[in-house]
């Protein structure tokens, strides 16, 4: 593996780390954040591991596609790339909320966390082949 891919991967651990943290403390959208940023590090480290120029984009989707169109299977359903895009954003900034007539809830950012989990050690388990 990359010295490169190496550095994704370890940032995207941390961020998971800092995702069941907050999720623990109650702080969903710090913890949403933090799910998204995982599954959109460990996309990237596997980009890296096929010698891929990084793609500059938060999309997890276009990530999710491109990935898919080299042969590499994710596991993320279209539902779950939406779910993970309207993160980036929306757990940020209140105007443009995750749920848009209610604050996120424990059961997406479990969701999220099962996703984070998912991808990362996906990301780990191929770029140690």
């Amino acid at each position: 593996m990359s010295d490169e891919a190496k550095v994704w991967l370890q940032y995207a651990r941390e961020n998971l780390q800092v995702a069941e943290m907050t999720f623990q403390a109650g702080l969903l959208n710090p913890c949403l954040q933090n799910a998204q940023q995982t599954v959109e590090k460990a996309l990237k480290a596997l980009w890296i591991h096929r010698m891929m120029p990084v793609k500059r984009t938060h999309s997890i989707r276009d990530l999710n596609h491109d990935l898919e169109m080299i042969g590499l299977e994710t596991g993320l359903t279209e539902e779950d790339c939406n779910l993970l895009d309207s993160i980036y954003v929306g757990s940020k900034y209140p105007l443009d909320s995750v749920l848009p007539y209610s604050p996120p809830d424990a059961g997406i950012a479990r969701r999220c966390l099962e996703l984070a989990r998912q991808v990362l050690a996906l990301a780990e388990d191929a770029t140690m082949a």
